[in-house]
C-alpha cells in the first residue's frame, strides 16, 4: 500500500460535521444578509494580479497571494480578497446600475499566509457592502447587519463587540498632538500594534518612528481616553442610530481600531472576542473611492468581510455550533429479504415523491441489524415491509423515538408520516 497524500498545508477537509456546521453558517448568513435587503453575487475565483496592485495595499500582493503565470504567460491569482473584484464588477456596469447598492457573498479565498489559529491558507469569507452610500445611517446600517448576525447566532453582547473607530477623528487627534501628516501612515501602524506589544517596545518603536516624548505621552492619553469619540460628529451620529435599532450593545468605541487597507478612510470596525481571545472575526470600514482605480467613476460605501475560520471558533467557545445529524433522511425503509428488495425500492420512490425525506437500505441483512444501523444515524422512523405487509397491502411504521409501532395502509402512508413527524418536530 502506498503512503497516504496530506492535503495541502493550511487547506482543510470538510467532513459531512464540518459541511453540517459550513451550511448552518451559510443558511444563517443569507438570513441576516436578505433580512436587510441585499443581493447575492459572487466574482471569479482567478483574478488578475494587477487588480489587487491598485487596491489592497503591497503585503497583500507581494507577500500573501497566490500568484502564477498561466500558459499564455499572464500573472493570475487566486482572489485573496473580494474588494477588488467587486470594484471591477461595479466600474463595469456603473452606469446601469441604480445607487445605493446592496451586495453581498460568501466563498472560497486564499492567502499564503502561516496557517496558526484562526488563520488558514484557504478559507470562506461572508463580505457585504453598500455600496454608492457616504453617510453615518450607512456606517451604521453595516454595524447592525453584524450585531443582527451575532443575535441570530446565539451570540451575546458581553461574548463578542464590534469595536469601531473613525479615521477621519484619528486624523484630527494626530494633528492635535503635532505629529506630521506625512508620518500618518506609520502612526497609524503603531496604534495598530498598540496590543501585541509590551509598552516598552511600543514606545521604543514609536521612537523609532521620529515620535518625541511629548508627542508620545499625548498619543497614550489619547488612547485611553474612554470619551474621545464624542468628538467627531460621524460616530456620535452611528451609537445614536444604532441605540434607536435597539442594536447598540453590540457596539463600542476602540481609538485603537486601526484596520490595514489603504482603501478605508472614515469609519472602520472590527469584531472579536470579548476577552480579546484570538483573531478578529470581521473587519471592515467605510470607503471614498471604491471604483476609480479600476476605471470607474469615484463611488463611496461600506463593507466588511468576516472568516469562517474565527467566526466557527467562537461559535464553538460559546456552544453556538448546531447539533450535527447523521442524516438528512426522517424515515429508513428495511429490506425484508432479497425478494422484496424492489418492493421496498418503489415504497421509498413513493415516500420521497411525497416530499419526505427517506433511505432505503440497499444490503439485505438481519432486520435487527437494520434497526440498530437506523438507531445510529438517528432516523426516527423505520418502515417494514415483509410479506404479510405485502398482501394487506399496508406497511408497519416503527417509531425509535417512543419505541411503539402502527400498522398503516400503503394509500395512507404519506399523510400519516407527514403528521408523525410534524408532531415529533413540534
Amino acid at each position: 500500500m502506498g503512503s497516504m497524500i496530506a492535503p495541502v498545508k493550511g487547506t482543510r477537509d470538510f467532513y459531512p460535521e464540518d459541511m453540517f456546521v459550513r451550511s448552518w453558517l451559510y443558511q444563517k448568513i443569507r438570513e441576516v444578509s436578505q433580512l436587510f435587503g441585499y443581493l447575492e453575487f459572487d466574482a471569479p475565483f482567478l483574478e488578475r494580479i494587477d487588480l489587487y496592485a491598485a487596491k489592497s495595499g503591497e503585503e497583500l500582493v507581494r507577500e500573501q497571494a497566490f500568484v502564477f503565470q498561466d500558459r499564455g504567460g499572464d500573472a493570475i491569482t487566486l482572489r485573496p480578497e473580494l474588494t477588488p473584484s467587486l470594484a471591477r464588477m461595479i466600474a463595469q456596469r456603473q452606469k446601469q446600475l441604480v445607487f445605493p447598492q446592496r451586495w453581498w457573498s460568501f466563498g472560497p479565498f486564499w492567502r499564503y499566509e502561516r496557517p496558526q489559529k484562526g488563520r488558514t491558507r484557504e478559507f470562506f469569507q461572508w463580505n457585504v457592502d453598500l455600496l454608492g452610500a457616504d453617510s453615518p445611517a450607512s456606517d451604521a446600517e453595516l454595524l447592525a447587519i453584524c450585531a443582527s448576525f451575532f443575535k441570530l447566532v446565539g451570540l451575546q453582547a458581553d461574548q463578542v463587540q464590534v469595536r469601531v473607530n473613525s479615521r477621519h477623528l484619528m486624523d484630527r487627534v494626530i494633528a492635535e498632538i503635532g505629529i506630521d501628516s506625512q508620518k500618518k501612515q506609520s502612526v497609524f501602524q503603531l496604534i495598530d500594534k498598540r496590543d501585541k506589544l509590551s509598552m516598552d517596545s511600543w514606545h521604543s518603536l514609536a521612537i523609532e518612528n521620529d515620535i518625541n516624548e511629548t508627542q508620545f505621552d499625548l498619543l497614550v492619553k489619547a488612547l485611553a481616553d474612554k470619551n474621545l469619540w464624542k468628538k467627531s460628529d460621524e460616530l456620535v451620529s452611528v451609537f445614536d442610530m444604532l441605540s434607536q435599532m435597539d442594536l447598540a450593545e453590540y457596539v463600542s468605541f476602540d481609538p485603537q481600531v486601526i484596520r490595514g487597507l489603504d482603501y478605508y478612510t472614515g469609519i472602520v470596525f472590527e469584531a472579536r472576542d470579548i476577552s480579546k481571545d484570538g483573531r478578529a472575526i470581521l473587519g471592515g470600514g467605510h470607503y471614498g473611492n471604491l471604483v476609480s482605480d479600476v476605471g470607474g467613476d469615484p463611488l463611496p460605501g461600506v463593507g466588511f468581510a468576516m472568516g469562517d475560520v474565527m467566526m466557527r471558533l467562537v461559535l464553538e467557545k460559546y456552544g453556538c455550533l448546531p447539533e450535527f445529524q447523521n442524516t438528512t433522511a426522517s424515515v429508513l425503509v428495511t429490506v425484508f429479504d432479497q425478494e422484496l428488495l424492489p418492493k421496498s425500492l418503489q415504497l421509498a420512490g413513493q415516500i420521497r415523491a411525497g416530499g419526505i425525506k427517506c433511505v432505503c437500505m440497499t444490503e439485505v441483512s438481519k432486520l435487527v441489524k437494520q434497526f440498530k444501523y437506523a438507531d445510529r444515524i438517528g432516523v426516527p422512523l423505520v418502515i417494514v415491509m415483509g410479506p404479510e405487509e405485502v398482501a394487506k397491502d399496508e406497511v408497519t411504521v416503527k417509531d425509535l423515538v417512543t419505541r411503539s409501532q402502527e400498522n398503516v395502509t400503503r394509500e395512507n402512508l404519506i399523510d400519516y408520516l407527514a403528521i408523525k413527524l410534524a408532531q415529533s418536530s413540534a
